[in-house]
């Protein structure tokens, strides 16, 4: 199908769905790679849930070295998106480089068992995040290839909530697992490594991979392009849309407090016990899992633009909510409130907007180039937050960052203006 390989029209699965009618609203391998995301993330969500605690209270860690290990574990993947999501173009193979991502996150899993000292954590967790930074463009190409314009919000909004399901079983399952092992730790990591190997399989066996041989187009003739070249996907940035996009992403996610310190700053905030921190990301995870579907369905209908500010209005009151609410038995519920709906208006949302703006044979180059803006940016916010909370504390380094959180949104706003591309 035209979708991994290019081999077939570029209409054609938007045309199929309109045939086989209205209720026909994501393509199947949406759905497959949804299926593929949620196994995936619970693994990489049951590790996630423990290894803050892990490495802070277990290792003894300090906030700065835990903020550096944090940056690399949800930065390092801005160093390899640009290539995972060259090479798929360039070899129109989408299914290829998503395998070999997923492939490498899921080899070191059971790697965590071994290490213990910073240099080998970081060397682990760099590997694992090399492995999402090459899945991620070609996945996301994947689904956008497949879906017409108008319904990229709702399709990716599918995705992101199938994904968030992982995100819930995940922080539930290493709850449980703490509890129930006595070396809970270890075993965390070891069944993290066999859900993780399960997620690969469904994706080598169940989505479509590029077909051997060559079809013809809707005019007869075979496709006969020639690779993708580097600088035709450099050449995206004079897109004036595109390099707004980039641009907002990354000042936005200058001042995106990563999750491990949302979450240790809540812990701390509302008096919660250690057994019961793996649980806060299922909080975040419900809200997101609910709304993702919704939100993604009201950016197309009303904007992107909107929805995509609103949900950083949101993450700007949680963090309002840490620095000076109470600390009531309430608190924890609304603050992860907050941060889901953020994740359920962001995260599908920026890559469907890319639907009218990148074509089609470098669509994974140009979720790349976003998505490699705001991993980048979001990797010095881990470490700049780190050095702060521990030279002054963790209040003022949460202020400092909504404060500029505050500011990039109305920059983004002013740069992100209504058009008839995103809306």
């Amino acid at each position: 199908m035209y979708l991994t390989d290019r081999s077939a029209p570029g209409q054609a699965d938007t045309e199929q769905g309109r045939r086989r009618g209205p209720g026909r609203r994501v393509a199947p391998v949406v759905l497959v790679l949804g299926s593929v995301s949620l196994i995936t993330d619970i693994s990489s969500e049951m590790v996630t849930a423990v290894l803050p605690l892990y490495l802070v209270t277990t290792l003894g860690f300090t906030p700065l070295v835990f903020g550096t290990l944090d940056g690399v574990y949800n930065g390092v993947s801005a160093l390899v998106q640009l290539t995972g999501g060259h090479i798929a173009d360039r070899v129109r193979n989408h299914k290829l480089m998503a395998g070999l991502g997923y492939g490498l996150s899921a080899l070191c899993k059971p790697l965590l068992l071994l290490v213990s000292s910073v240099g080998a954590l970081g060397t682990v967790l760099a590997l694992d995040r090399t492995g999402k930074g090459l899945r991620t463009a070609p996945r996301d190409a994947m689904i956008s290839l497949s879906t017409p314009p108008e319904r990229q919000g709702r399709a990716f909004g599918v995705h992101r909530a199938m994904d968030t399901t992982g995100a819930m079983l995940g922080p539930l399952a290493a709850f449980f697992i703490l509890r129930a092992a006595t070396d809970g730790y270890d075993a965390v990591f070891g069944v993290s490594a066999c859900v993780a190997v399960l997620g690969v399989l469904v994706l080598v066996l169940f989505v479509p991979g590029r077909r051997r041989d060559t079809r013809p187009d809707e005019a007869g003739v075979a496709d006969s392009r020639p690779p993708v070249r580097v600088r035709e996907a450099l050449a995206l940035l004079r897109i004036p849309r595109l390099r707004a996009l980039a641009l907002c992403a990354a000042l936005l996610g200058l001042t995106t407090v990563s999750d491990a310190f949302v979450y240790l700053l809540l812990q701390r905030r509302a008096g919660i016990a250690d057994e019961w921190f793996p649980l806060l990301p299922l909080g975040t995870a419900a809200v997101f899992l609910l709304l993702a579907v919704p939100f993604g369905a009201l950016a197309d209908r009303i904007g992107r633009r909107t929805v995509f500010l609103a949900g950083h209005v949101s993450l700007l009151t949680g963090y309002a909510l840490l620095l000076w609410a109470p600390a009531t038995p309430a608190l924890p519920f609304l603050v992860l409130a907050l941060h889901g709906v953020f994740y359920a208006a962001t995260d599908g949302v920026l890559p469907a907007a890319l639907a009218d703006v990148v074509p089609e044979q470098l669509r994974a180059s140009g979720l790349a180039i976003v998505g490699t803006s705001q991993a980048l940016a979001r990797f010095c916010c881990s470490l700049a937050f780190g050095a702060a909370w521990t030279v002054w504390g963790d209040g003022p380094a949460l202020a400092g960052s909504a404060i500029g959180l505050l500011c990039c949104a109305v920059v983004a706003g002013m740069v992100l203006r209504p058009t008839g591309e995103t809306r």
